[in-house]
């Protein structure tokens, strides 16, 4: 199979597809933010899935932004530099959790529950040092890339309206978790990961329209009269 820019931007489609149906499916499986849960397979498991989300996100992403690049403009780079930003965060973070806090747990238990914590807005015990600003930064980039790069797909009129329409609902009532228990505040998430999974179906489906064959032959020739 010869990789083309058809072909690669269907795989950040079902890159895309996949991030959301995991990112939806995480929210209700995901173990309590504190040291008991840490010990315990469960953790592993649903952390490596979302750091695999993260992963497929950012492919996913990118997918969608070149699609769009030109008609997006300056406000698409900008969400797509910010929303990129969280799951690249979401990455980094969800790694140590899955595969290093379950080994400081034992020697490093009040480090542990703080760096764990941190997401959840549990006031912290140790001094993180800059992994202190991580939860600010992740909000950050979470609402306001979610909210510039809604805008900008809206405004492209490339992918569906309505996906985009969604993921800026869903960023604009993320702050209400705030006011939420943490485990409740979860589910709020759930209306982005479905963002997700509508636009990744949209560019796949903007893709087999462009590479039909009504598409790729183009217009018939018209004749010019001189």
């Amino acid at each position: 199979m010869s990789i083309t820019t058809s072909t690669l931007t269907r795989a950040a489609a079902l890159a895309t597809v996949v991030a959301g149906g995991i990112y939806i499916a995480i929210q209700p499986l995901h173990p309590s933010d504190d040291l008991a849960s840490v010990s315990e397979n469960w953790w592993v498991i649903v952390h490596a899935m979302s750091f695999t989300m993260a992963v497929l996100a950012l492919a996913g992403l990118t997918g969608i932004y070149l699609r769009q690049v030109r008609e997006s403009g300056w406000l698409g780079l900008i969400g797509y530099v910010l929303f990129s930003m969280f799951f690249l965060l979401q990455a980094a973070f969800t790694f140590a959790e899955a595969f290093i806090a379950p080994l400081t747990a034992a020697g490093s238990p009040e480090f542990t529950e703080d760096l764990v914590g941190l997401f959840a807005g549990t006031a912290a015990q140790t001094d993180l040092g800059p992994l202190a600003a991580a939860g600010p930064l992740g909000a950050l980039f979470y609402i306001g890339g979610g909210l510039i790069f809604g805008i900008a797909l809206f405004r492209a009129r490339i992918l569906s309206r309505w996906a985009a329409i969604l993921l800026v609902v869903a960023s604009a009532i993320t702050p209400l978790a705030a006011v939420l228990p943490h485990e409740v505040e979860r589910l709020l998430a759930i209306p982005v990961g479905v963002a997700l999974v509508w636009l990744g179906w949209s560019l796949l489906s903007d893709q087999r329209q462009v590479g039909s064959p009504d598409v790729l032959r183009g217009p018939a020739p018209q004749a010019h009269v001189v």
